[in-house]
């Protein structure tokens, strides 16, 4: 009974540590409160601003087309990665998994800086281009999506793809038809996995971005250093809406697994 309190004492002091500034947050968000104190009255201007201000707006539709675009980009990549991995030879597969680890661990500062020397400087591609900022996310998130499909494939029935090879389907015919269908879930997880990366980045955006470009995390930091006292209140409503999307979007594909689940047990 002890052990039992004790666990759920745990799970509750975790789910606080880690829910309760954002629920706080979101609270403010719904005042019209200036600073963290004392709450005051309820009040929608904070989201009004958020949705009316076109410097705001601008920015969220700039930093959503660049996650939507550069996540296709590297779940294409992560995933003809993951599929060349797993059909290549033993010592083959191997290298291109280790390689695969080193962005995951490299630090991100790292990974933009890099990006940064080899395309501006190296090679003199304009920043104004957004081809070093897309570059940078690509190579930030192709590998995340790389590991979500390895597990998929390891989970497949290899001699399907063979089967179908021995009834006459072209190559490209049994991978499109047969492979992909059987790790989509894991493509889908890898493209959801990339656009979060590509929203959350703020080191590799810092290094590659156009300088008239912000994301919405370059756009946060730059806010804190001077900025209108409601378009800094109005970031409250930012943070509040994209939390309420991630749980939105969490609900929807843990209610969709376990009826994915429930059939495959019927069936």
């Amino acid at each position: 009974m002890i052990k039992k309190s004790w666990r759920w004492m745990v799970i509750i002091f975790v789910l606080l540590f880690l829910y309760l500034p954002i629920l706080v947050l979101a609270v403010y968000s719904f005042t019209d409160a200036s600073n963290i104190g004392a709450i005051r009255g309820f009040s929608m201007h904070n989201y009004v601003t958020l949705f009316t201000t076109p410097e705001l707006r601008d920015m969220i539709l700039g930093t959503v087309i660049l996650a939507v675009v550069s996540a296709v980009a590297a779940t294409i990549l992560g995933t003809l990665g993951a599929i060349g991995a797993f059909y290549s030879g033993k010592g083959m597969s191997s290298a291109i998994t280790t390689m695969n680890q080193v962005p995951v661990v490299n630090a991100d500062v790292v990974t933009g800086f890099s990006i940064c020397i080899l395309l501006v400087v190296v090679l003199g591609v304009s920043k104004d281009t957004f081809i070093p900022l897309l570059a940078g996310h690509v190579t930030l998130c192709a590998p995340f999506v790389f590991l979500s499909v390895i597990p998929k494939l390891k989970q497949m029935d290899t001699s399907i793809y063979e089967a179908a090879l021995d009834l006459g389907a072209a190559p490209f015919t049994a991978l499109t038809r047969v492979v992909i269908p059987q790790i989509f879930p894991g493509i889908v997880s890898g493209f959801a996995m990339a656009v979060t990366l590509s929203l959350d980045d703020y080191f590799v955006a810092t290094y590659t971005k156009p300088a008239t470009f912000d994301t919405i995390s370059t756009y946060v930091v730059n806010a804190t250093k001077g900025a209108q006292t409601n378009i800094k209140t109005a970031l409250w409503a930012l943070s509040t809406v994209i939390f309420l999307l991630v749980v939105l979007f969490t609900v929807v594909m843990n209610i969709r697994a376990n009826r994915e689940a429930v059939e495959r047990k019927g069936v």
